[in-house]
């Protein structure tokens, strides 16, 4: 495999034309039924997306190219399903492993249209829900509908790490960025790694884990965030250096997601309507949450008092460390994917904290994109929100686990809460919409 990867990848750096077309592709083929299983989709996609960033092909650009080559690898998933229900078993690679629909069919059966949106998320499943969506006859409608929202994060989160690594590798920045850069991947991914082995070990004490995980690094960067400040300078100058017109106004429409009172409103319904429904411990735990983070945040900012980044022309007054947006963000969403994926197999438990931190991920990118906050504001508002979370989460299951809402209570919660953020965007939307109709 390494031979032909790496003849793969020195044909690209040599034909740089060709790389919106490879990534196109890529992106088709890691979403396709079974071929999906047979190459390693992840490596490949963040090596293209790398020599995107790296010839300096835009970022709009690279994520609208793996955007709809995914679709288009959705589509054909689900047209193959479609077209041969039960005889797709017949087909070369499901003869030799059966299992691969059969696990797929599981899913499917028992999570319906959610499955589809987590399961983009596991290697395994992801070009083969599709599929089965199609051999279930799931209305073509529907279908798109799902596929559109799910492939919308999927480009974001596989592609972005990679092209803004290609990105930095063609800069100048600042001397000891990288060795920066590879001091907090390797503090990020022992916190997962401790998270995820715990959860997936089953051990009782997998959430104390969890808040020792995140609290330590987020201890270290409020002690050392001055030690990082060439990290910082660096991922700012490569953001600032691709910013666009048209992609600043949707930044601003995300970023107004995270906003105090936007958050406020969001998190007052989700507790006010646990309680409603009489899910007590549940409310409890989301009370925690949302109050100690908060609380928390405001304290830090005043004890360290950094100022933020000089890019606005009219700074704010507030300080920068932690970024609230970042914190509310993280804990608002946390909230919801660890609510979401009590009773459920720690796989899909993960898989609903990935899938929940999503958007706060986008919201705490937009205050950096906008100069508001820098990197390590977001982070460690991540981390805060991340420590509170499994503190909370350990308090409330200190004698018995939290068990999983009713279907019906999501039905009272999600639409209200996920209707004030969606309302908040739109308020500042329509002011733009009423010039452009000028």
């Amino acid at each position: 495999m390494s031979a032909w990867f790496t003849h793969l990848t020195d044909w690209l750096a040599a034909h740089p034309h060709w790389l919106g077309l490879a990534l196109f592709a890529a992106a088709c083929i890691e979403c396709l039924a079974i071929l999906g299983l047979l190459i390693p989709g992840t490596v490949v996609l963040f090596s293209i997306a790398m020599l995107a960033g790296h010839s300096g092909m835009p970022l709009w650009q690279t994520l609208l190219l793996g955007y709809t080559g995914g679709l288009l690898g959705d589509a054909i998933s689900y047209g193959l399903g479609r077209r041969y229900h039960g005889h797709i078993r017949a087909l070369p690679g499901l003869r030799q492993h059966p299992q691969w629909l059969t696990t797929a069919e599981m899913y499917f059966r028992r999570y319906g249209v959610i499955s589809l949106l987590v399961g983009r998320y596991i290697g395994p499943l992801r070009p083969m829900l599709p599929m089965v969506a199609g051999m279930f006859e799931m209305p073509l409608g529907r279908f798109m509908l799902i596929s559109l929202l799910a492939a919308s994060g999927w480009a974001v989160a596989y592609l972005l790490p990679g092209w803004a690594t290609g990105t930095a590798m063609r800069l100048p920045l600042p001397p000891g960025f990288w060795h920066d850069v590879l001091l907090i991947l390797g503090g990020l991914v022992l916190v997962l790694g401790v998270i995820i082995h715990s959860s997936l070990r089953g051990r009782r004490q997998t959430t104390l884990l969890a808040a020792g995980a995140c609290l330590l690094p987020l201890v270290a960067l409020l002690l050392g965030w001055q030690a990082l400040n060439n990290l910082d300078q660096g991922l700012m100058t490569v953001i600032q250096a691709h910013r666009h017109g048209t992609m600043d106004h949707f930044m601003v429409l995300v970023t107004r997601l995270g906003d105090f009172r936007t958050q406020l409103a969001a998190g007052v319904l989700l507790v006010g309507l646990l309680a409603l429904t009489r899910q007590w411990r549940a409310g409890l735990f989301a009370t925690g949450v949302l109050l100690g983070t908060a609380l928390s945040n405001v304290a830090l900012k005043w004890l360290l008092a950094r100022a933020r980044p000089d890019i606005l022309l009219e700074p704010l007054s507030t300080f920068s460390l932690p970024s609230g947006h970042s914190s509310a963000a993280f804990a608002f969403f946390l909230t919801l994917g660890i609510l979401a994926g009590r009773g459920q197999p720690a796989r899909w438990r993960l898989t609903w904290l990935l899938l929940a931190s999503l958007p706060a991920m986008a919201i705490a990118f937009s205050r950096v994109y906008l100069g508001v906050h820098w990197p390590t504001d977001i982070l460690a508002g991540a981390l805060l929100a991340g420590t509170l979370c499994a503190a909370s989460l350990a308090l409330v299951q200190w004698r018995t686990s939290l068990t999983a809402l009713p279907a019906h209570v999501w039905r009272i919660i999600l639409p209200p809460c996920l209707g004030v953020l969606a309302a908040a965007a739109l308020w500042d939307l329509a002011p733009a919409l009423q010039r452009y109709a000028y």
